[in-house]
């Protein structure tokens, strides 16, 4: 080397002639002659992933969407959070969406998915910040998360862009990739509801699962229409199966489409049988199963630990006090348990202290609770669940019915959360109908873990609703499992209380016959223990089959000894129950005004021990009696009395009975309009309360005054 070469790795470039260098330099010896460079400049980035060209169902969530940008942030920057279980189609409504506003936004529409549920854990963010910059041609990408955040922000101030962040785990992972700038839009999805955002002024849009037609509409898009008409049960079957999620619809079409010389019935098969429905729910690889399993994965161990119990429960919506039972701790303590399941969509909120589980997942937490239901800490839960069940229900009896609490309540287990207590009669009524649905399924449940003390318990315990309320079918129902279980667990005093009490139910529920028989076999079994209220209270169930049956004298002189049985044990409530009894046996009689004095005499008694119910029973017939003698101001008097009186007391049955009896007084006095009006209110009030053969006889009734079976009834006439 000389000393006139330069010094190595340094080169001197020169250009003759017209070059010129503009954007990238080329670095050269001599050129010589006209150079020119052209910089080819990027694509405008689209990076949405494909979607269907419609969706099917979404509309309404589209024009919400809509409704976000135009309306809610009123500038052309906001960030909207779409929510919703795995599965139900995030990420194809917002891409939709997004496309849809291609035009609003020239400079380009970018996508990250953030991974928020893979099995390495979710994605950093600054992974994701280094893709959007490389996107815009900046390469290489700052370093630092904090000097890559700004140089992101800086290139969107002076763009129109939008941004589809896929798949967030947390607020902390999506904030550093918020554009902040105008004329910017955000969409991010998540299993999470990332309420965290807020902060950053997101609006949130949480996303349902499609309806039943819907469904089925892309079910047949995806295997044919006319498969799907010719098999329209088995289609239905499998939509029901797949409990409105996108992704379950579009893995059991692929599995029909690809056996197109299988039935769709088959298919259905075997997403009936739940324990293979979320395998079942495959295609390639992916399943229901693997994307429930990744939210259950990201749970902490408490709520993890709810999250299987409550799959065990036989209901499939519950209560915030069914959580602190569950898991013995303070209802504080359950709701933070709660928000974590809402939090990644494995629970839907349905109201005030009420969740539910989506089909789907109802299956995977019931896999995941079968884990623990064999450990001793696990049964312990189930048994905290039914005695708590028991001693709020016994609690709301012994407010009531109290005369009716007289069987001892056996316990295995003393919750933390304390039984519900009950102020007066209508809050313990109000809860026992709240609840009833959940009582019926402890009451099944009890004989799947072996509890049978506890089902003819809970079925005695329920008592109130019975009475009050009248499921009929719910009565007949509870009484056999109950009667089942007391002569498993051996207790003959169980045995004749479901004995008389069922009996009862099954004849409110027009059986008479099966009826008469409990009450034979209470008689007898009254009779061998030597039990003379137990004798009475069966004789009593008969005499009331016998009245049902038309055979009113062996009615009669069935409570002329329940009377004397119950008078013999200083039993005022008893004797004055069968009174009434009687008077109504001689109103069936047309014998008006030999029922006035039993019957006053009962109202009187039942008022003095406060027995307002039974009392207003008492006013109720007396009315009808004073009615058919031609006292109609007093009928009427009487008759309002006792309406007033069941409404505040929450019985819908004897509203619909003292109705049926005003419009018996109607017509006596020669008003037929007002006699249907007010049988057309009883008929509406039968038919809450599922009373069948009363409902029946008062639609045979209304058909006199020309009203046919099919016709809806009025139930807007005055009221007595």
């Amino acid at each position: 080397m000389t000393d006139a070469d330069p010094p190595f790795g340094v080169v001197h470039n020169s250009l003759t002639g017209g070059g010129g260098v503009g954007g990238s330099v080329v670095q050269a010896g001599t050129i010589n002659g006209g150079l020119h460079l052209h910089a080819r400049p990027l694509p405008v980035p689209r990076q949405l992933p494909p979607s269907p060209r419609r969706l099917v169902g979404r509309e309404a969530d589209l024009a919400a969407l809509d409704r976000s940008l135009d309306e809610e942030t009123g500038a052309p920057e906001a960030t909207v959070v779409v929510t919703g279980p795995a599965g139900v189609g995030k990420t194809a409504l917002a891409a939709q969406w997004l496309r849809g506003l291609a035009e609003r936004f020239p400079d380009g529409q970018l996508y990250a998915d953030l991974r928020g549920y893979a099995p390495g854990g979710p994605a950093d963010p600054a992974e994701a910040l280094g893709a959007f910059l490389r996107a815009f041609g900046i390469s290489p990408v700052p370093r630092s998360l904090a000097e890559g955040v700004a140089l992101w922000r800086s290139l969107a101030a002076e763009r129109r862009i939008a941004v589809l962040l896929d798949n967030a785990s947390t607020a902390a992972q999506v904030r550093p990739l918020l554009p902040g700038a105008e004329g910017t839009v955000v969409v991010v999805t998540s299993r999470r509801r990332l309420t965290g955002l807020g902060m950053d002024g997101a609006v949130f849009r949480p996303l349902a699962p499609l309806a039943a037609e819907a469904s089925t509409e892309i079910l047949a898009a995806r295997v044919g229409g006319r498969r799907v008409a010719d098999e329209s049960d088995a289609a239905a079957e499998v939509v029901d199966a797949c409990a409105g999620l996108p992704l379950a619809i579009c893995l059991a079409a692929a599995r029909i489409a690809a056996r197109p010389a299988q039935s769709l019935a088959a298919t259905a098969e075997i997403l009936g049988r739940s324990t293979d429905r979320l395998t079942a729910l495959n295609a390639e690889g992916e399943t229901v199963q693997d994307l429930l399993d990744a939210s259950y994965g990201v749970l902490e161990r408490g709520a993890a630990r709810l999250y299987g119990l409550l799959g065990l429960l036989p209901f499939g919506e519950f209560t915030l006090e069914n959580a602190a039972v569950l898991m013995d701790v303070d209802l504080p303590a359950a709701d933070r348990l709660l928000d974590g399941l809402i939090d990644v969509h494995l629970l839907e909120e349905r109201g005030p202290e009420r969740f539910r589980f989506h089909d789907l997942v109802r299956l995977h937490a019931r896999a995941r609770g079968r884990e623990l239901r064999g450990t001793g800490a696990g049964r312990a839960a189930l048994d905290r669940v039914v005695d708590w069940y028991l001693a709020s229900a016994t609690a709301a009896e012994a407010v009531v019915t109290p005369s009716h609490r007289t069987l001892a309540r056996d316990h295995l287990t003393l919750p933390s959360h304390p039984a519900r207590e009950f102020a007066d009669q209508v809050r313990a009524l109000r809860w026992l109908d709240q609840e009833r649905d959940r009582l019926a399924d402890v009451l099944r449940w009890c004989e799947e873990l072996d509890r049978p003390a506890a089902a003819w318990q809970l079925a005695d315990a329920m008592w109130p609703l019975f009475l009050r309320l009248r499921p009929a079918r719910l009565w007949g129902e509870a009484h056999r499992i109950g009667l089942r279980a007391a002569r498993t667990a051996g207790d003959r005093s169980g045995e004749l209380r479901m004995l008389t009490s069922g009996g009862n139910g099954l004849r409110n529920a027009g059986e008479g016959e099966e009826a008469a028989r409990w009450f034979t076999e209470a008689l007898e079994l009254a009779r061998e223990l030597d039990h003379p209220l137990a004798q009475a209270n069966a004789l009593y169930g008969l005499s009331q089959t016998h009245r049902m049956a038309g055979r009113l004298a062996e009615a009669a002189e069935c409570l002329h000894r329940v009377v004397g049985l119950r008078e013999a044990q200083d039993y005022l409530r008893g004797s004055a129950l069968a009174r009434l009894a009687y008077g109504e046996v001689l109103l069936l009689a047309d014998r008006a005004a030999e029922a006035v004095e039993p019957v006053e005499r009962a109202g009187r008694e039942l008022s003095s021990i406060g027995e307002d119910y039974e009392a207003a029973r008492a006013t109720a017939f007396l009315g009808l009696a004073h009615g058919l003698l031609g006292a109609y101001d007093l009928a009427d008097g009487c008759l309002a009395s006792a309406l007033a009186g069941f409404r505040a007391g929450l019985s819908v049955h004897w509203e619909a009975r003292t109705l049926e009896f005003a419009g018996q007084v109607e017509e006596r006095r020669g008003r037929p309009e007002e006699a249907r009006a007010r049988f057309e209110q009883s008929l509406a009030r039968y038919r809450d309360v599922g009373a069948a053969a009363e409902a029946a006889r008062l639609a045979d009734r209304l058909a006199a005054y020309g009203v046919g079976p099919g016709v809806t009834p009025r139930t807007g006439g005055p009221d007595v």
